[in-house]
């Protein structure tokens, strides 16, 4: 309980000191599955009720009880959908399941019963309440800048109900004619009830965006989860000749989870778009001019004689040994008819620049086909941006 009220309490004060994160607004889905370690469960009592022994408190020297089920290591899973308000606050409401193997009994005060199997199997709804922290804020940035992906820190409590069935446990130890028992190692009671209770828990997690799928992350998480309460579970008891059952109370039931999950919000927008490419700067000592033409077509479009008579008017202004004009193709077609189509339009431009006045003779004229391709494609592929004749002032 201790552990339950430093969690809502961090909550509480973290809260207001908080920036708005790049939140979730609307709907959203979450899932997530690890690894989950249960305390050692606490037996608080053990009664034969059939037998006229109520349940009696194990007691240890101190006065309280030190008779604990060992655990293994088990699983966690969980599925989530909640809404985001867009401030970072977030609502979601939660199905989970957990499953630990029983190892064995530790410390004293069950008499015969030394050792333990089976497992627990918990199924739990939880309403849980998170925040998204933005990662400026309390030097996150600081901390998670040092990674090559942007990290989201959050936190959150939950409340609901979880139901813990006991699966197949057993309760075994040695005997002997004392009570009734051949004497030997064996199973002695058994039980296949469920209980449940108020559940709670503490989460701390961090996401981390996939870019290329706006609105889908990747979390990874800690969560403390926990049943308030007694639970009290009929036993089978293997007594020869007796009919009778034992009530074991447990107290406890704590668990730590490791989870990664997945969580995708459905309003998310899309990232910006990149920004536009920035040209790179033309050499001072050449000017280049690019003339684009339809697919198959050779002649001049009024764009293009525009162009044209710029780098006319250029041959004016700066200082000029001979002028380059270079033909190119997309892969459309033959290389061998493309490479005539590129001398044809190298020629036509030629031609415009010759009427507008530049000598005929500081004019060079070459094709390239469907060679040195501005955008590199595959063959058979018509791209507007190949379809062009390069004028070079030299």
């Amino acid at each position: 309980m201790k552990l339950r009220s430093a969690l809502l309490a961090a909550t509480v004060l973290a809260a207001p000191i908080a920036a708005k994160a790049e939140a979730i607004s609307g709907l959203y889905i979450g899932a997530g599955a690890g690894a989950n370690w249960l305390q050692n469960e606490n037996i608080k009592a053990v009664g034969f009720p059939q037998a006229g022994i109520p349940l009696t408190q194990i007691q240890n020297v101190r006065g309280d009880s030190n008779t604990k089920i060992k655990t293994d290591t088990g699983f966690v899973g969980l599925f989530s959908v909640g809404y985001g308000f867009g401030n970072g606050l977030r609502v979601e409401l939660e199905g989970n399941y957990r499953t630990n193997k029983f190892s064995g009994i530790k410390g004293g005060g069950l008499g015969a019963f030394s050792s333990a199997g089976g497992d627990e199997r918990k199924y739990g709804g939880m309403v849980n309440v998170l925040y998204d922290f933005d990662p400026n804020v309390l030097g996150f940035a600081n901390v998670f800048g040092y990674l090559p992906f942007p990290v989201s820190p959050y936190i959150g409590v939950g409340a609901g109900y979880a139901w813990a069935q006991d699966q197949n446990v057993r309760l075994t130890g040695f005997t002997g004619p004392s009570a009734g028992f051949p004497t030997g190692f064996r199973e002695l009671a058994r039980t296949n009830q469920g209980q449940g209770a108020f559940a709670y828990q503490g989460i701390v997690g961090v996401a981390v965006p996939v870019p290329s799928v706006p609105g889908l992350a990747i979390t990874g998480e800690y969560r403390f989860f926990g049943m308030a309460g007694d639970r009290d579970y009929n036993y089978q008891y293997f007594a020869p000749n007796v009919a009778t059952r034992a009530v074991v109370r447990f107290n406890e039931d704590y668990n730590h989870s490791a989870m990664l999950g997945i969580r995708y919000a459905f309003n998310a927008a899309p990232p910006p778009p990149p920004p536009a490419p920035v040209a790179a700067p033309q050499r001072e000592v050449a000017r280049t001019y690019l003339v684009f033409f339809d697919w198959d077509r050779a002649d001049l479009t009024d764009r293009a004689r525009q162009i044209i008579a710029e780098a006319a008017q250029a041959t004016t202004r700066v200082q000029v040994t001979r002028i380059e004009v270079s033909g190119f193709t997309d892969t459309s077609g033959t290389a061998r008819y493309n490479q005539g189509l590129s001398v044809r339009r190298a020629q036509n431009v030629a031609s415009e620049l010759v009427r507008l006045g530049v000598p005929r003779q500081a004019i060079t004229v070459q094709g390239f086909g469907e060679t040195r391709l501005l955008v590199p494609t595959a063959d058979g592929v018509r791209e507007p941006q190949n379809r062009r004749v390069e004028i070079v002032l030299r």
